[in-house]
């Protein structure tokens, strides 16, 4: 849909929605989570702004981490500067509640205004609640039957007992960290990356670089990866071979809401080969998987392992009980070693 575009980060989608507007004269509007906002303040500063090319376009900003609200450790610091972030960008904001559909007209109204004054972006911060739930109908069938809490367990179940593992942003740290306490292995081995997403590549890059003689596992997914796409070509020059990437394509963004990644025509494989990875393998079973596991450890890196998985996760899928703090402080005593 040309209406509707998922773009591959929160800047892209600033960029996306100024050629909206130079090619129709129209205000487009950009959704994403305040988490983001770090990602698009280079072109709604050096682009957007009134006093670049004042292009208008409504934000549409998901407030995690509002002071006051109880949320995860990596949204506590964005949610206590995003007003304060706003209004340093110049960008003049509404905060939008579950009793603002009372006063919308007169929000939107002010909105309008503002764009047709100014021709500069304009804000909704959206508090928790202030919609109403909403399941995307289509579910993608070009993905996996396998689910992805699955292939991390095979893929841990294969790891060796100094091996290191850094795991994305999302679910995929959430079912990492709740095998391993099932397993009762504590979570030593493991980084996980809650916050700044689509980095964990080039997180587990630099461990790689700096201990080459430990195997070092990056569990990636399509959208963090899509998200810094650039960072295969790093991964490929410097080419440490002890670095195995495992990417989980379920085609969605499983965390934020199951839209749709645009995974689902990419293949990651021949991206990473161009990239300068040695190997690349692709599993979309249970006993794929376990073959294409072992043929990784075996090679020299960088190796990719791209696994099909079906999206979704259990509803009772809890979250990590350590804090960011106590998971680095543990990490860094085993690397030590």
């Amino acid at each position: 849909n040309e209406k509707h575009v998922v773009s591959s980060n929160e800047g892209g989608a600033i960029a996306l929605a100024a050629g909206h507007y130079l090619a129709t004269g129209k205000t487009p509007l950009v959704y994403m989570q305040n988490s983001g906002l770090g990602n698009a303040v280079n072109p709604l500063t050096s682009l957007a702004d009134k006093e670049v090319y004042r292009i208008p376009m409504l934000l549409v900003i998901g407030w995690r981490g509002e002071p006051g609200a109880k949320d995860e450790p990596q949204h506590v610091k964005q949610g206590k500067i995003t007003p304060a972030l706003l209004e340093t960008l110049g960008i003049p904001y509404a905060v939008l509640t579950r009793n603002s559909p009372v006063n919308l007209e007169n929000i939107f109204k002010k909105a309008s205004n503002y764009f047709k004054r100014e021709s500069a972006p304009y804000a909704f911060l959206i508090k928790k609640d202030a919609f109403a739930p909403y399941a995307p109908g289509k579910k993608n069938s070009a993905h996996g039957k396998l689910s992805r809490e699955e292939a991390i367990q095979e893929i841990i179940n294969l790891t060796g007992s100094k091996d290191i593992v850094i795991s994305t942003t999302g679910k995929a740290s959430r079912e990492l960290f709740e095998y391993r306490e099932f397993l009762k292995q504590g979570h030593k081995k493991d980084f996980l990356t809650v916050g700044s997403m689509g980095h964990s590549s080039l997180i587990a890059l630099g461990i790689a670089l700096s201990k080459p003689k430990r195997q070092v596992y990056c569990l990636d997914g399509d959208g963090a990866a899509i998200m810094h796409m650039g960072h295969l070509g790093v991964i490929g020059k410097h080419a440490p071979e002890n670095f195995k990437h495992v990417i989980f394509n379920n085609g969605v963004h499983d965390s934020v809401g199951g839209q749709e990644t645009g995974a689902s025509h990419i293949n990651f494989a021949p991206l990473a080969k161009a990239a300068g990875y040695k190997r690349t393998f692709l599993a979309k079973n249970r006993g794929d998987l376990i073959k294409k596991i072992a043929l990784m450890k075996q090679s020299k890196g960088p190796v990719l392992l791209e696994i099909k998985v079906r999206p979704g996760s259990r509803k009772n899928l809890g979250r990590p009980t350590a804090s960011p703090a106590e998971n680095k402080k543990e990490f860094m005593r085993f690397i030590e070693r």
